[in-house]
């Protein structure tokens, strides 16, 4: 993979900063709040369930991308490699070189159903003037919008730009097809410079849309095709800065993972929730019921490791379709795999045999369960016990499967 072609920054994971509101952080210190004041009043069952529902309700936040053009200008093609599915793929969007998109269309992401990407017919098309077009695709409901282009931005892409700037959304421009123009010019010119023709391209967009009006447009380079390359890394980070904070790690957890930066990215939206596992894990500790803890834990366990292969690509699906991507035998795949579950279903049996092969861990459970039997200190002490042996349980599983993933993806790019 050309070095030059390449916009994953290394230092991507620190751009997650956000303008807007830390709303996330605001609702997570309420959640603290109350369960504090639930195991002070000793109702231990309410302070898991505030947990638990914290938890459901962060995993569900919303998000809705609008992708808006042209006809014919890849925005199908575009919806189907944001949300990790090629154009074959039965849940794909329909593309082609006429206008496949006659009304707004729901993609939801494969594996996160809370976020959805909206393919919006073409604009300026004979159904849908672009005088009535934004009422007809109720943009409000948006959280921000991406407008694509093959060629050049036009008047109606720069009259929409402003219409959707008027209303305080966010906007981004991808100028699509980037790969075949870079084919061509190398086709057709006697000194061919790679660089300097992704330059030629951006600014020649960006002027376009200044001379139109638009003030201060952000343009990214993109080939649908290979997100990896170009400048599909950079509108990534984008968009995450531009996204208010409950909204940011719903994003990171959606996105391929095209680059060891997206992989960073999700190893720390997942770190970040460990304490909530291991504070529902303590709560339930605290309830003087024999083998409720280890049966809590381990379907905790279950929930979390799924969600951990889902999210980096290791599930057996993920694998199968890398393997048919790279014509890499999956045996091949299996052998760069060092975590015990990766592309495994994750069972029960399957945790308890991993808690078995982590000494601390079962000690740690071991200890807990016999401990809260121990008068007047034993709650306390169980309670810690089981908060401490999962954060490390799920802290170590975190870190070897990000490591597997990595090199999943250090293969895909070495082949492509």
């Amino acid at each position: 993979m050309s070095s030059q072609k390449s916009s994953c920054p290394p230092n991507a994971v620190s751009s997650t900063s956000s303008k807007g509101p830390n709303l996330k952080n605001a609702k997570e210190s309420k959640v603290v709040a109350d369960i504090k004041k639930a195991i002070e009043n000793k109702d231990f069952l309410l302070a898991a369930s505030i947990t638990q529902k914290y938890l459901e309700d962060t995993n569900n936040i919303p998000l809705n991308i609008a992708v808006t053009g042209e006809s014919g200008v890849g925005k199908s093609t575009f919806v189907n490699a944001f949300r990790g599915i090629d154009n074959t793929d039965e849940r794909a969007a329909p593309t082609g070189e006429v206008e496949t998109t006659m009304k707004p269309e729901a993609y939801p992401h494969p594996t996160y159903p809370n976020v959805t990407l909206w393919d919006l017919p073409g604009i300026g098309t004979t159904r849908f003037p672009a005088d009535q077009y934004m009422k007809h695709v109720e943009f409000e409901k948006f959280d921000f919008f991406i407008l694509v282009s093959a060629i050049r931005f036009n008047e109606n892409d720069a009259k929409l730009a402003k219409e959707i700037k008027k209303m305080g959304k966010k906007l981004f421009f991808v100028r699509s097809k980037i790969d075949h123009n870079l084919r061509d010019a190398q086709r057709s010119q006697r000194e061919y410079n790679e660089e300097k023709m992704l330059q030629k391209i951006r600014e020649y967009c960006i002027q376009g849309l200044e001379k139109q009006g638009v003030e201060s447009p952000q343009v990214f380079l993109v080939s649908s095709f290979d997100l990896h390359l170009y400048e599909f890394p950079a509108l990534q980070d984008t968009m995450e800065r531009e996204l208010p904070s409950h909204k940011r790690d719903v994003l990171i957890l959606a996105l391929p993972n095209i680059c060891k930066s997206t992989i960073n990215k999700k190893k720390e939206v997942f770190r970040s929730q460990i304490w909530h596992y291991a504070l529902l894990s303590a709560t339930v500790a605290a309830v003087p019921i024999p083998g409720i803890s280890i049966m809590v834990d381990v379907g905790i366990l279950v929930k979390v490791l799924q969600g951990y292969l889902f999210g980096f690509g290791l599930d057996k699906m993920s694998l199968e379709k890398c393997s048919s991507a790279t014509n890499t035998p999956l045996d091949e795949l299996r052998a760069m795999l060092n975590c015990i579950c990766s592309g495994k279903d994750v069972t029960k049996e399957l945790v308890l045999l991993m808690l078995k092969s982590t000494t601390v861990a079962l000690i740690g459970l071991a200890v807990e369960e016999g401990s809260r039997w121990i008068p007047f200190i034993g709650i306390p002490i169980a309670a810690a016990l089981s908060f401490t042996t999962i954060y490390t349980f799920l802290s170590s599983i975190l870190n070897k499967l990000s490591v597997d993933a990595e090199n999943i993806v250090t293969k895909a790019l070495a082949i492509k």
